[in-house]
C-alpha cells in the first residue's frame, strides 16, 4: 500500500496552510555576545587554566554588556551575566597573584561600592581577609550595608557577620562592631547576644595585653636593683671579715703563728738585718688594727 506524499507533507487542519519558502523560520532569541564571553572565560578559567585570557574575555562582555545596553538590547538577564563576569575576574586575578587590584577592577563597573551584587562582594571579603589585607574592604563594606536598599537583601545578614568576623574584629575597630551588632537589623535575638559574646572575648585578652608593659625602661631599673644587691652583699662580707679579725681567738692564732715562724727560721729580732722586717711588720699590725678599730662607713642604698 502506498503512502500518499502530499497527504504527509501537508500541514494539520488549521494551522493556515502549507509553509512557504519565503517564510522565516521562527526561533529562539540568539544569546547575547556577554553569555558567550563568559562561558568562554569560565572555560579558560577552569578547564584552560589561561588566566590572563579569562580576564581579558570577561573585559571584552563587559564591553559587550555596555554595547547593547546602548542600543537598548535584551537587558533580562545582565545584573546576572555582570556579577558572573565578575566572579571569574576575581578569580582570575587571584589567580596570577593580582588580588589588590581585584576591588579597583570591580568598582570600575560598579561606580559605587553599594551597587555591588552580595555574591561579588562576599568573594572580595573572604579574598581580602584571605591575604591578610581587610582594611582595603573596611570602607567598601560598610557603605554596601548602611545602605537602606541592601538591608532588605536576604544576603545581608550573612554578609553582616561576615564583615564583622573577618574585617572589623581583626582590625581592632570594637565600636564599629558594637555599632554593626546593636544597631544593625542584621542581628536579633541570639545572634546579637552571640556575637556580643565573641566581641567581648577577643577584645578583652587584646587591651589585657595592651596595658601589660606600662614602664618603658624595665632592663635599666633591673640591672640597678641587682648592682644595689651586689653592694650590700659586699657590705656584709666585709662587716664579717672585720668581726673576724678584732675576735680574741684569731689574735692568738695570728701570734702563736707569728712565734712558730721565729722558732723554725731562727730569725734574731736583735739583729741589725732583721731591722727593716720587723719594721714592715709593725707596719701591717699597725693597718691591720687601724681597720679593725675604724667606724664602718655604709654605703648610701636608694630605695
Amino acid at each position: 500500500m502506498k503512502t500518499d506524499t502530499s497527504t504527509c507533507a501537508a500541514p494539520p487542519r488549521g494551522l493556515g496552510g502549507p509553509l512557504r519558502s519565503s517564510e522565516p523560520v521562527r526561533l529562539g532569541p540568539a544569546p547575547p555576545a556577554a553569555v558567550l564571553l563568559l562561558e568562554e572565560a569560565a572555560d579558560l578559567l577552569v578547564v584552560h587554566r589561561d588566566f590572563p585570557a579569562a580576564l581579558r574575555a570577561c573585559e571584552r562582555g563587559w564591553r559587550s554588556l555596555a554595547g547593547d545596553a546602548g542600543d537598548h538590547g535584551p537587558a533580562g538577564s545582565s545584573p546576572e551575566v555582570k556579577c558572573s563576569l565578575c566572579v571569574v575576574g576575581v578569580q582570575a586575578l587571584a589567580e596570577m597573584d593580582r588580588w589588590r587590584e581585584a576591588l579597583p577592577w570591580v568598582l570600575q563597573y560598579y561606580q559605587v561600592p553599594e551597587k555591588l551584587p552580595p555574591k561579588v562582594l562576599e568573594l572580595c571579603l573572604l579574598l581580602y581577609s584571605r591575604m591578610q589585607a581587610p582594611a582595603a574592604v573596611l570602607d567598601v563594606a560598610s557603605a554596601w550595608l548602611r545602605d537602606p536598599d541592601n538591608q532588605g537583601l536576604p544576603e545581608h545578614a550573612a554578609l553582616a557577620e561576615l564583615h564583622l568576623q573577618r574585617v572589623l574584629l581583626p582590625l581592632g575597630r570594637w565600636s564599629e562592631a558594637e555599632e554593626l551588632v546593636g544597631c544593625s537589623a542584621a542581628f536579633c535575638g541570639d545572634q546579637r547576644r552571640a556575637a556580643l559574646e565573641a566581641l567581648s572575648a577577643v577584645r578583652r585578652p587584646q587591651e589585657q595585653g595592651c596595658e601589660g608593659p606600662a614602664d618603658p625602661e624595665p632592663s635599666q631599673e633591673g640591672s640597678g636593683h641587682r648592682f644595689l644587691s651586689l653592694l650590700t652583699l659586699l657590705r656584709r662580707l666585709w662587716d664579717y671579715a672585720l668581726s673576724h679579725l678584732c675576735s680574741l681567738p684569731f689574735r692568738r692564732s695570728l701570734l702563736a703563728a707569728l712565734l712558730l715562724c721565729l722558732l723554725v727560721v731562727r730569725f734574731d729580732p736583735a739583729s741589725p738585718s732583721a731591722l727593716p722586717l720587723v719594721c714592715r711588720l709593725a707596719q701591717l699590725f699597725h693597718w691591720v688594727r687601724e681597720a679593725a678599730l675604724a667606724p664602718v662607713r655604709q654605703l648610701p642604698v636608694r630605695d
